[in-house]
């Protein structure tokens, strides 16, 4: 097996003990990425990101680990419940941070001092270059010689603004568009800035498709909502960095189906294989995690949705 790249900076050390086991697992083993991923049903990409630490593998992907190298499983999933315990706390601690960031006004805001008025340091010249005193080409220090250049400056700059006006205006006139005399519409709206590294999808792009595999559900996914239906935990899942929201269900049998209702888009998950424990929705787009609710239909009829 290839040598693995170094662990990402700032992991949790819960975290990274369960990536290092995991590639101690799979170094064992002897079995290749592409062999282990035909073996456990997780993809190759998805294998990658768990054992490069960019992505926490699920549970249903552990126990399979464990089947398929013969590993016991008690082992590996009780690590795997520490990691995922803290990344979800550092996922809520990153989320506090973010909402106390306060923010500062721009300096020269409506109601603050004007150039005129500034004191030393405030919009004055830029470090080395040296002060003006006022003091016009003729020699002059009087009171009023120093506001001359500004004046004069002030001038052109009004003219300078007058003359555009009447050029782009068509002579001074109103301007008109081809249409009739209708006002432009404005332009279409600047793209929004690209996901980060790893993250394959945004906003509504992520809806109806899996968060593992689109990195969706990396450690600064979180879990917003939670209840619990007999011993089944229901979650709902959130990336900020996604805007999109998934159900999941821990502790579940098969038969057990999680869906994630936003609006009048819903995605539905079941636990299908007789090892797994676990289902998770594909993912909804939402503008908050306050707008998704994950319910739970359990194989024994019981029933159940998050608050």
């Amino acid at each position: 097996m290839p040598r693995r790249r170094a662990l990402p900076d700032g992991l949790d050390p819960r975290v990274a003990e369960f990536v290092e086991q995991l590639r101690r697992t799979v170094e064992r083993s002897g079995l290749g990425v592409a062999e282990l991923a035909e073996r456990t049903g997780y993809g190759r990409p998805s294998w990658e990101r768990y054992l490069d630490g960019r992505l926490l593998a699920p549970k249903g992907a552990v126990v399979a680990l464990a089947e398929v190298t013969g590993t016991p499983v008690d082992r590996l999933t009780t690590m795997w419940e520490l990691a995922e315990r803290a990344r979800n706390r550092a996922g809520a601690r990153h989320e506090r941070a973010t909402e106390a960031v306060p923010v500062t006004p721009a300096r020269g805001a409506p109601g603050e001092s004007c150039p005129g008025e500034s004191g030393p340091g405030e919009f004055g010249p830029p470090p080395g270059e040296p002060r003006r005193t006022g003091r016009g080409r003729g020699g002059g220090s009087g009171p009023g010689a120093g506001r001359t250049p500004m004046l004069l400056a002030g001038l052109v700059g009004v003219a300078v603004v007058v003359g555009g006006a009447f050029l782009l205006g068509g002579g001074g006139g109103p301007q008109r568009t081809g249409g009739g005399g209708a006002p432009s519409s404005p332009g279409p709206s600047a793209p929004s800035a690209p996901p980060p590294s790893g993250v394959l999808c945004a906003g509504s792009a992520c809806t109806g498709r899996d968060a593992e595999e689109t990195g969706c559900a990396d450690s600064r996914a979180v879990t917003a909502k939670t209840t619990t239906v007999g011993t089944t935990v229901v979650e709902v899942r959130y990336s900020g960095t996604c805007g999109a929201a998934w159900g999941r269900i821990t502790g579940a049998v098969p038969g057990d189906s999680v869906r994630v209702t936003v609006g009048s888009v819903r995605e539905t998950g079941t636990v299908t294989a007789a090892s797994d424990t676990l289902a998770y929705t594909p993912m909804v787009a939402v503008r908050a995690a306050a707008d998704a609710t994950a319910c739970a239909v359990l194989a024994s009829g019981e029933q159940g949705c998050t608050p």
